[in-house]
């Protein structure tokens, strides 16, 4: 009685970097595939994890993201030179009034972290509970850098304009996000895992 192949044809495989092929067929232990790109290509079965075990895998290169997003010149000094005090007033006015914002500055962050490392296959998979830790634990310094660089406003003037008001740090956040609401809103509406 001929067993059952592991990977079937039209099936998802992952490669141990993370990349995801596309199973055209698979014969005596040889895995023909195509990548995102159309490539032709062929692995031993060895060297590929069903969907299954890729989602198990709770190790290797999805973990050592997060060590490098931890790691990154992004969250090691602010690019501007803000009070802390101020920095702290901006994240907490910010997170009351247009909730998921710092979510979402977190998450463009680590996407774009993981993308400049070559990574960018893995922003798919990316944790925003995971990113947005990450985020925390950054200084306010450089998390209000970060706020004001995703919005394209200066993070010294934002600073200084939190103690301000609502009104006008709300017309600040509205302006930044206008051109990413689409993106913005469909972000709010995930679930956060």
């Amino acid at each position: 009685m001929p067993s059952t192949p592991k990977f079937a044809a039209g099936a998802k495989a992952y490669g141990r970097d993370g990349r995801v092929y596309k199973v055209e067929t698979s014969d005596g232990g040889t895995v023909y595939c195509t990548s995102d790109n159309g490539a032709e290509t062929e692995f031993p079965e060895a060297a590929l994890m069903t969907e299954r075990e890729w989602a198990a895998k709770g190790d290797g290169r999805r973990d050592a993201s997060y060590l490098r997003l931890k790691q990154s010149r992004v969250y090691a000094t602010a690019a501007v030179k803000i009070e802390r005090g101020l920095a702290t007033g901006l994240l907490s006015k910010v997170n009351n009034l247009t909730p998921g914002l710092l979510d979402f500055v977190a998450y463009k962050v680590a996407g774009q972290i993981l993308t400049e490392h070559g990574d960018d296959h893995l922003v798919a998979t990316l944790s925003i509970k995971k990113a947005r830790e990450i985020f925390d634990g950054a200084t306010p310094e450089v998390r209000t850098n970060l706020v004001a660089e995703l919005l394209g406003a200066d993070p010294g003037k934002m600073a200084a304009a939190a103690p301000l008001g609502e009104h006008l740090m709300r017309a600040m956040i509205e302006r930044g996000l206008a051109p990413m609401a689409e993106e913005f809103e469909e972000f709010c509406d995930r679930p956060r895992r």
